[in-house]
């Protein structure tokens, strides 16, 4: 039969790539849609964000206000009103808390309609929370920003690099977050119920991802073994203090390569965490 009349169709080298990325890409549209249908919750967790912005940041301008000149843990009030409001802002972007979906899949037996489908559940899930994160920087991190930049003084970025450098630390953050949400998540396939690993989520990765405080206000040890031993830092502390310019270009380029370690080494466990759990349901029958 003529090449040219054949009636099959065949794939070429690069078509299951190509059909990988669109499948990706359409699961992040997906995820996107998804959170926009929500329209009522958005604007109320704006506002929300934007009454907690103003007393997080009186509270950190009154810490400036008692350094007698000095910078409280090397941040100057403009800094300081910077890290507050573009915080708020990222609060829906990089996602700390609220996630189940895993783990509420896993208790009712819906994931074993996952474990069927061509697209790994790490896969699948990032993608959707990618989606999430998109919408959550479209809808919900200008007006707190805004909001700021009204009734305060805030940084103004001096160098050319730091903008593309915060991009890039976003995204990192939006993957590390979902990481580990999704390692917290599956330990129901063990536990069963998941709520205590999911508390517990909750109260440290505010506290010690930089969300309530800044973490360089904590001893310079505890700070560095914090940073170095947990990937809670980089989920809100690394971006902040790269828009907000504490650091110098090296040292801020520096903490955005750690952000890349920490999201493949989260991204390895997460992985390495679902095959053991699909094992864990071969071996019980389900």
């Amino acid at each position: 039969m003529d090449q040219r009349d054949a009636s099959v169709p065949t794939i070429s080298r690069i078509g299951p790539f190509r059909a990988s990325i669109a499948t990706f890409g359409a699961l992040i549209g997906s995820g996107f849609r998804r959170y926009a249908t929500y329209r009522q919750a958005t604007i109320a967790g704006t506002f929300t964000n934007i009454v907690f912005g103003f007393l997080r940041c009186y509270v950190l301008l009154a810490v400036a206000a008692t350094a007698a000149g000095q910078r409280p843990a090397g941040y100057t009030a403009e800094q300081l009103a910077t890290y507050v409001w573009v915080g708020q802002g990222l609060l829906a972007v990089i996602g700390l808390w609220g996630w189940t979906e895993l783990a509420d899949r896993i208790r009712s037996g819906d994931i074993a309609a996952d474990l069927l489908r061509p697209v790994p559940p790490l896969a699948g899930f990032l993608a959707a929370d990618l989606g999430r994160a998109l919408h959550g920087m479209l809808t919900r991190f200008a007006p707190p920003l805004l909001a700021g930049a009204v009734f305060f003084p805030l940084h103004t970025p001096t160098r050319w690099q730091t903008v593309p450098l915060f991009a890039v630390s976003v995204v990192l953050a939006v993957v590390i977050s979902f990481g580990c949400r999704f390692v917290v998540n599956a330990s129901a396939y063990w536990l069963q119920d998941a709520r205590g690993p999911i508390t517990l989520w909750t109260l440290s990765a505010g506290v010690l991802g930089g969300l309530y405080f800044p973490l360089r206000l904590l001893p310079v040890e505890l700070t560095v073994a914090l940073w170095v031993a947990t990937p809670l830092p980089s989920l809100l502390q690394t971006p902040l203090d790269v828009i907000a310019e504490r650091d110098g270009p090296a040292l801020q380029a520096g903490l955005v390569a750690l952000q890349v370690v920490w999201a493949v080494l989260i991204l390895a466990l997460g992985a390495l965490v679902q095959r053991r759990a699909e094992r864990r349901l071969v071996v019980q029958g389900g």
